[in-house]
């Protein structure tokens, strides 16, 4: 076996992955850090994740449409392009119908947003008008911006009643484009705290905008700049009114990337739960491609998070959870027949803790991507290859078990800790476990796209794993919600450090 591994991880596939990204990124040969900064039922023709051949992402035109609330009369403008056909997915579930989760609660303490009023002019105002107006083209609501009350305000002249208006109608108009429109209490499982509201607060983009007298580039410098969202805008421009559904898919999904940091980092991991995909993406193009394994629908299901890899550990232990040892009386079972590959030590307390050893029968597999966060999800390795071939691959306890991991894993610790390719080999190769720091940390987001492009760069329809679409879609239904202070969801943080 590990003579066969030899052949597989030497050679061309570690080494010309990491020296394509080195010429992409020559921040990383400088040794420089790299730091990242139910609803709408079956979609018609959505399609399944595609082969594991990605392609270079394909710039996107914006388009230039106006885009009213979901139960609005829509209003479409010209189409760059003919709208994408999809082909059915299956579902997650023997039922076909996702699994939902209860809509969160308010954080306690939770408070609304105050932000600063400043003197606006009667001709930047006007610009703030018209941006409102177009605003449909992002996927927002002019509505949720009271245009009606800015025009009156705009008529009646310069003063205190123009100031407030237009700073409430700007602030509302930053929060939504920079932040998301969908409030906390929507955002189901969602863990991942954006911080484009700390590098860009509202009262300075503000002050700029009335400063520099340049209301519309403020407002265009918040998009998010990963290719998806510009593919998503043309798409909503390109979609006829009659296709609702369609039209509200993809506004959720524009909303869901405004969730994420504008600016996801020059070099990264992403996975989209529904698609069972990671990507390994450079300047925002992916370079590598792999299959994965997500949590089970229910209280296993993978959360949305936005971590750091910060080790690579090559063949790793599994300390199995009491859930396991106790619960199913496995600790009893090995003190009575001991079992190879399992260690079982007593500890002060007279409870059992077991701890799997190193090897191909590992459920963490042979390698363990660390990325540390409070609900102990990684990607990891498995012995349980034949799975990756399922079509729905919604098997694991939250985890995210990823084809190829020796690859990927290799990879980060040749880019990310500076190992030789012939020392990640043979670290590899001695089956002990070993701990690899990274020097440079690399993003990793863990996301939940049920509209966007798959790994072909094709626009794809994926199926709703976990019933998330439906908050988001009732929120656009229902009247603005005042953006607060909360910063991710705050439903219970459950450890999902099960594997199997």
């Amino acid at each position: 076996m590990m003579k066969n591994t030899r052949k597989l991880m030497t050679g061309p596939v570690i080494l010309a992955l990491a020296t394509g990204l080195y010429g992409l990124y020559p921040a990383m040969a400088q040794d420089r850090p790299i730091e990242g900064k139910q609803g709408l039922g079956k979609l018609p023709n959505v399609r399944p994740a595609g082969t594991n051949t990605p392609t270079p992402s394909p710039s996107a035109s914006p388009g230039a449409s106006p885009s009213p609330r979901p139960s609005g009369t829509p209003t479409a403008g010209p189409s760059p392009r003919p709208v994408p056909t999809l082909s059915p997915t299956p579902s997650a579930t023997p039922s076909g119908t996702p699994t939902p989760y209860p809509t969160p609660s308010p954080s306690p303490g939770a408070t609304p947003v105050q932000e600063a009023v400043v003197n606006w002019s009667v001709a930047d105002a006007g610009d703030l008008l018209a941006a409102i107006m177009a605003i449909g083209d992002e996927g927002l609501f002019p509505a949720d911006y009271q245009p009606d009350a800015l025009r009156a305000a705009i008529k009646a002249g310069a003063g205190d009643a123009l100031d407030q208006q237009a700073s409430k109608s700007f602030a509302w108009l930053v929060e939504d484009l920079r932040d998301g429109r969908t409030p906390m209490t929507a955002r189901v499982q969602w863990f991942a705290v954006d911080p484009d509201q700390d590098d860009n607060p509202t009262t300075a983009l503000m002050q700029r905008a009335t400063t520099n007298h340049d209301v519309p580039g403020t407002l265009a410098g918040l998009a998010p700049t990963y290719p998806d969202y510009a593919a998503l805008k043309e798409a909503l421009a390109a979609t006829p009114k009659a296709q609702t559904k369609l039209r509200d898919a993809i506004r959720i999904n524009m909303d869901r990337w405004r969730w994420l940091p504008r600016d996801l980092g020059p070099v990264y991991l992403i996975t989209n739960v529904p698609e069972f995909q990671l990507r390994l993406a450079v300047n925002g193009r992916n370079i590598r491609t792999y299959r994965t394994i997500v949590g089970k629908p229910g209280r296993t299901a993978t959360p949305q998070l936005a971590e750091k890899v910060e080790a690579v550990v090559f063949n790793p232990t599994w300390t199995v959870p009491q859930s396991i040892v106790v619960g199913e009386g496995l600790g009893q079972q090995l003190l009575a027949r001991p079992r190879a590959g399992y260690k079982v030590t007593r500890m002060e307390d007279g409870s059992l803790q077991v701890v799997q050893q190193p090897g191909n029968a590992n459920s963490l597999g042979r390698m363990k991507i660390d990325m540390p966060n409070p609900h102990a999800i990684y990607l990891h390795d498995t012995p349980s290859k034949k799975l990756f071939d399922a079509t729905v691959r919604a098997f694991s306890h939250g985890c995210i078990r990823t084809d190829r991991a020796v690859e990927l894993g290799m990879t980060m610790a040749i880019l990310g800790a500076g190992m030789s390719q012939e020392d990640a080999v043979a670290t590899f190769e001695a089956g002990k476990y070993k701990k690899v720091p990274m020097t440079r940390t690399f993003p990793v987001y863990l996301t939940y796209v049920t509209y966007g492009r798959d790994i072909n760069g094709t626009l794809a329809g994926f199926n709703d794993l976990y019933g998330r679409d439906g908050p988001v879609l009732d929120s656009f239904r229902a009247p603005r919600a005042l953006h607060t202070t909360q910063r991710k969801s705050n439903e219970e943080v459950i450890k999902l450090d099960n594997p199997l």
